[in-house]
């Protein structure tokens, strides 16, 4: 599978000033489809891309090509800081019925990365999971739900949740890698 990020990850881990703006031309609409499909307000997923970015920066010689892409390096610092925005909201006192209506139905990331062609493989993948852990993928990874949340829909106790979720990652990984 061709990287074209890979390159620009590791000058930007030598600190290499125009590679880290190739990569934020380059990269930012797909990590900004992330955040506003997972926190779905603008002015915050501004504030929160360049929070990302600054992430990338310090960490980008963190990331080892052996172990995935340096796009979905990139989209989990960028799904872990929206999940941190989230916990870090107050909570309201609605129900869940309510939260659900909210939920933006609309494609979000998926959309950006149909156009590099890699969706189309994220979906045949995902269709080889059963169908409540193909849930439970996408509530995790593209809605930010907790494992504790997971489990309480699918009425499913919270390891078994975890196991759920790993497995179905690993299965997809190696989907991903044929």
């Amino acid at each position: 599978m061709d990287d074209a990020f890979a390159p620009l990850l590791a000058k930007v881990a030598a600190q290499d000033r125009a590679a880290f703006r190739e990569l934020y031309k380059t990269a930012s609409s797909k990590l900004f489809g992330v955040l506003m499909r997972m926190l779905g307000n603008r002015t915050e997923c501004e504030d929160a891309l360049q929070e990302v970015f600054t992430r990338i920066w310090l960490r980008a010689e963190r990331y080892d090509p052996s172990k995935g892409s340096a796009i979905g390096w990139m989209i989990a610092i960028t799904r872990n800081h929206a999940i941190d925005r989230l916990r870090a909201r107050p909570v309201e006192s609605a129900d869940e019925d309510a939260v659900l209506m909210m939920a933006d139905q609309k494609p979000g990331a998926e959309a950006g990365l149909m156009a590099k062609g890699e969706a189309q493989r994220i979906v045949d993948c995902m269709s080889q999971l059963e169908g409540d852990k193909a849930r439970a993928v996408q509530g995790a990874y593209l809605n930010g739900l907790s494992y504790q949340q997971l489990a309480d829909r699918f009425s499913v106790p919270l390891n078994t949740m975890r196991t759920w979720l790993r497995r179905s990652l690993l299965a997809l990984r190696e989907c991903m890698e044929k």
